[in-house]
């Protein structure tokens, strides 16, 4: 088993100057390729970018639509994406659609300003022919919360298990030279829509 990569966590809301990515993986699954796809890309970014790793999905309660107050686990995520400048976010298929886990996480972002306008963006992990789904699920429930897609930070790139070394990480160097890529498309795509 692939243990799980050791990522510092900051606390939302900081003084933090740098780019701000918060990384949500779609798999609670040990040793997922997503995961590993996200921990590495946290690896890879340039001193420029904070980056923090999402671990409360299994912990998100299913959505209820209500005015009442949310579940912590709710009010910590919500705490979260708006302290992120941007949301990568990495998921499986499963049943030809996104984990439902993910749906509900995004569920409570619905008919709230959580992800409206947000910039965000996905990695595809899976193997040519595969996970399109998932991908199809996410940008149509991303679209519909308002999210603002950038496009040319949402490739596939593909991570096999046996890629996935004892830290967590992906050594490969052509994965890592193209999260790099995706890095440097959302951080691009952040200065133009600042205006600096």
């Amino acid at each position: 088993m692939v243990d799980s990569p050791e990522i510092p966590e900051t606390e939302p809301g900081g003084t933090d100057p740098r780019v701000r990515i918060l990384l949500v993986s779609g798999s609670t699954r040990p040793g997922s390729t997503n995961t590993a796809a996200l921990a590495t890309f946290a690896d890879v970014v340039p001193e420029d970018i904070s980056t923090e790793v999402y671990t409360g999905l299994a912990d998100i309660p299913a959505f209820v639509p209500g005015d009442g107050p949310s579940p912590a686990a709710v009010a910590d995520l919500r705490e979260r994406l708006a302290a992120a400048d941007a949301v990568l976010f990495c998921s499986p298929e499963y049943a030809g659609l996104m984990p439902g886990s993910l749906k509900n996480l995004l569920e409570w972002t619905v008919g709230t300003a959580d992800l409206h306008e947000k910039p965000v963006a996905w990695i595809n992990v899976a193997a040519d022919g595969r996970g399109d789904g998932a991908v199809a699920s996410l940008r149509t429930v991303l679209g519909y919360v308002g999210a603002e897609i950038i496009e040319s930070a949402c490739p596939r790139i593909t991570v096999l298990g046996a890629m996935v070394g004892p830290d967590g990480l992906v050594a490969d160097p052509e994965v890592r030279e193209r999260l790099e890529g995706v890095a440097a498309a959302i951080a691009g795509h952040l200065t133009q829509r600042s205006g600096a």
